[in-house]
C-alpha cells in the first residue's frame, strides 16, 4: 500500500469512530428528558476529538494520546481550525473524563443538545478539509 492510500485507510477509521460517537449522541438525545445528557456530551467531545485527529493524521502531524481538544486544535494551521472558542475546547474537553465520573455536575439536556450541535459544526468543517477518498463509507 503506498503512502496516500495508507494514509487515507486511517483517516478512514477515525472518521468511523468520529461518526459513531457523533451518531450514538445524537441517537440518544431522541430520549428526551430521560437521556443520560452526560452520555451525550461525552460523545460529543468524542466525535469532535477524532475529526480533529483525522484531519491531523491526513496532514502526517503527530498528535499524542490526549482528549484535550485545546491541544489537538493548536496543532493545526491557523487557517484551518475549527471555529471553537476557548470556552468551548475547555468545555469539550471536560466532557472527555469528567462526565465518566461520579460527582460530576448534572448537565441540562439544553447543553447536550449544543454539545451535540458543536459536534457537528465541527465535523461539517473537518470534513470538508480531509481527502474523500478518506470519507467513503466502509462496507460492514
Amino acid at each position: 500500500m503506498r503512502g496516500a492510500e495508507a494514509t487515507n485507510l486511517v483517516v478512514a477509521e477515525w472518521v468511523a469512530k468520529a461518526e459513531e460517537d457523533l451518531t450514538t449522541a445524537a441517537h440518544t438525545l431522541k430520549l428526551g428528558q430521560s437521556c443520560p445528557t452526560s452520555t451525550v456530551c461525552f460523545h460529543a467531545q468524542q466525535a469532535v476529538e477524532k475529526y480533529l485527529k483525522a484531519y491531523l493524521a491526513s496532514q502526517g502531524t503527530p498528535f499524542p494520546k490526549t482528549h484535550e481538544i485545546e491541544e489537538l486544535v493548536a496543532r493545526m494551521p491557523v487557517d484551518t481550525r475549527p471555529a471553537l472558542s476557548l470556552e468551548e475546547q475547555a468545555l469539550l474537553t471536560e466532557y472527555a473524563v469528567g462526565t465518566r465520573y461520579p460527582g460530576w455536575r448534572d448537565v441540562p439536556l439544553a447543553e447536550a443538545q449544543e454539545a451535540v450541535k458543536l459536534a457537528r459544526r465541527v465535523r461539517k468543517h473537518l470534513r470538508s478539509l480531509l481527502p474523500k477518498e478518506a470519507l467513503r463509507r466502509r462496507k460492514r
